[in-house]
């Protein structure tokens, strides 16, 4: 059995990891990293283009991002955060994009509108008071609203082809929407990292055995699925990120704070459209309100998408209930990760969620004729014969304890660290892929803290962020000048003589700042006896 020592060990090959894994590089090229991943290439569970809606997450047309209080007020303080988040994301991007670590933009993202669409008074009313909010704030400058059925034929003429033309209808449209292959995007991202040779990955390997020892080292034992070769890697520091895979691995992990945390599991399944003629006609994603008792994840939205380099169409996701972690999984997933410590929030959440459950599992008995007419609901002209039912990817709910010691479920993702710094976590399921930067923000702030407070960081990441450390959702100006840049770059707008600013020019003139001597142990790995802990 070999022993290798590593900086930092992914498990998992999805968004996430691989971002982290990106951003590690980026910052350091001489960090030691690996990444392990249990199936035979990388992103082929939740990242996978056919598993995710492949939206880009912006909060312009995910109408769940957008609650009604109890006076009926709309909050649109969650997509503002969403949004501002998304922005990094594309910012990351487009600077790979401009090394040279990312292809040509087109081969994972696209434009495609992003539309909300209800009927009826009081939807229309809803979305209405909407729009009037968000169309005040500068992250949403651009989005149109309309209630004349002309102009929603024009943004969307499948959907409003047979409707009745009595019926209440109101849509918005954002231009500078997106669609994005997540699985091209983490494949190339991936294939960059792998021109390291500080990058190791290891496929068709699952971890076994997740110890920390004395000296604060993490002992990971490894298990080839092909071959039943064993390995035992030891890393300063691990970062979980197997999406539905991820809370038995914390569970392994026995870190104090992961006591209480269950998973609940939702299915999906997808409507795909067969018809060649259908496809070309609709370029859009349109989202509408999600049924009474419906999941977060399972709004409706009739989808636009561009995946390996074929344009598709995609209607759901239709949820069901298993008791699968993953895709790939097993049906004992969900029982196997029962603990004393989460029994009680498990029970909980079960007995508080049993409407959910019901729906669920009524979701999972569909007929095929009931699934149409609900997609008829959004395309009334709808063929029985020109859509067929594929699986879409399998998401986790975190259940976590309260402090009564119930359980409350999650439809969000939470990051969870322990207490040195030296392992992460991320649960959940929802926005996901397309926050992934600020989500793996967090993960350094909170595990390598020391290493972010270094100058070469600071630095580097100001050259691969140039709003690191500005809000967005604050400062209506800097968002102007570091947007258009993104947006042309990734070729979802024209170039404009505003898209490079005096501001960032001196940024951008410099893609590639120099990084501190592989012996300047200030601005590198940690010493052998050093974690990358959080330090106060």
């Amino acid at each position: 059995m070999k022993n290798e020592l590593y900086d930092a060990l992914l498990v998992g090959s999805g968004t996430m990891s691989t971002t982290l894994a990106t951003l590690l590089n980026e910052l350091d090229p001489t960090l030691r990293i690996a990444m392990i991943e249990g199936l035979d290439d990388v992103a082929q569970e939740s990242t996978s283009g056919w598993n995710n809606a492949g939206t880009g997450h912006a909060a312009y047309c995910e109408l769940n991002y957008t609650p009604q209080n109890d006076k009926g007020e709309v909050d649109i303080s969650k997509a503002l955060d969403i949004n501002a988040a998304f922005e990094l994301s594309l910012q990351l991007w487009s600077h790979l994009v401009r090394t040279g670590s990312l292809p040509e933009p087109a081969q994972f993202i696209n434009s495609t509108p992003h539309c909300s669409f209800v009927w009826g008074e009081k939807n229309v009313a809803f979305l209405r008071d909407r729009y009037h909010q968000m169309s005040t704030h500068h992250l949403f400058e651009g989005m149109e609203y309309s209630e004349d059925p002309q102009v929603v034929e024009r943004w969307m003429p499948l959907i409003m082809n047979g409707r009745d033309p009595q019926e209440p209808v109101a849509a918005t449209r954002m231009s500078r929407g997106t669609d994005i292959d997540f699985g091209a995007l983490t494949r190339a991202m991936v294939n960059s990292l792998k021109r390291s040779p500080a990058f190791r990955l290891i496929l068709g390997t699952r971890v076994q055995d997740l110890k920390q020892d004395d000296n604060g080292l993490w002992q990971v034992g490894v298990r080839n699925t092909a071959t039943a070769e064993t390995l035992n890697l030891t890393s300063r520091f691990v970062f979980l990120g197997a999406g539905g895979g991820t809370l038995p691995l914390l569970q392994k992990s026995a870190i104090e704070e992961a006591s209480g945390y269950g998973g609940f599991p939702v299915s999906g399944q997808w409507l795909i459209c067969k018809d060649p003629k259908t496809i070309a006609a609709h370029s859009a994603k349109v989202y509408g309100k999600p049924a009474l008792g419906a999941p977060p994840m399972s709004v409706p939205h009739l989808d636009t998408r561009v995946i390996d380099g074929e344009k598709a169409l995609l209607f759901g996701p239709f949820a069901g209930f298993t008791t699968k972690f993953l895709k790939q999984g097993s049906v004992l997933d969900m029982p196997n990760s029962i603990r004393p410590g989460n029994l009680r929030p498990l029970i909980t959440v079960g007995l508080k969620n049993m409407d959910l459950t019901r729906y669920l599992i009524k979701e999972t008995l569909q007929s095929h004729h009931s699934r149409m007419e609900s997609l008829r609901q959004y395309l009334p002209q709808a063929n029985d014969q020109q859509w067929s039912l594929a699986d879409a990817g399998q998401r986790v709910q975190v259940i976590k304890r309260d402090s009564k010691g119930n359980g409350s479920l999650e439809f969000g993702t939470e990051m969870i660290a322990s207490k040195d710094g030296s392992l992460a976590a991320l649960l959940g399921a929802s926005p996901g892929a397309s926050i992934a930067v600020k989500a793996m923000l967090d993960v350094l702030a909170r595990c390598f803290s020391r290493q972010m407070q270094l100058d070469s960081w600071k630095e580097r990441l100001q050259v691969m962020l140039p709003s690191y450390g500005i809000s967005l959702i604050d400062d209506a100006e800097h968002l102007q000048q570091v947007r258009p840049l993104s947006l042309t770059t990734l070729g979802l707008a024209k170039a404009t003589p505003q898209a490079i600013n005096p501001v960032s020019q001196s940024v951008y003139a410099h893609p590639e700042l120099p990084l501190a001597p592989a012996n300047d142990t200030s601005a590198v790995s940690p010493t052998p006896d050093e974690c990358p802990r959080s330090q106060a």
